[in-house]
């Protein structure tokens, strides 16, 4: 493989860069993409809070009224 397809492949990596060069660019480029986050507004949050509240509230619900079926159905047949 020539020099120029490896370079072409992640222009990012550098073949001469140690341990702690690899660590300190992979710290680097996570910064860089968290600066690229459109973070929610608080009212955002609220509702994403409120959804994924309701939404747990309700399978809970659900797997309760499945847990005391299942219990009353296996009572009435091993009774």
């Amino acid at each position: 493989m020539s020099d120029q397809t490896k370079s072409s492949q992640n222009p990012n990596v550098k073949e001469d860069l140690n341990v702690f060069g690899r660590i300190l660019l992979f710290i680097r480029q996570v910064i860089a993409e968290l600066k690229k986050v459109i973070w929610p507004s608080q009212e955002e949050w609220w509702t994403y809070f409120l959804v994924v509240l309701v939404f747990v509230v309700s399978i809970m619900i659900y797997t309760g009224l499945l847990d005391f079926a299942f219990g009353q159905l296996s009572v009435w047949v091993f009774g």
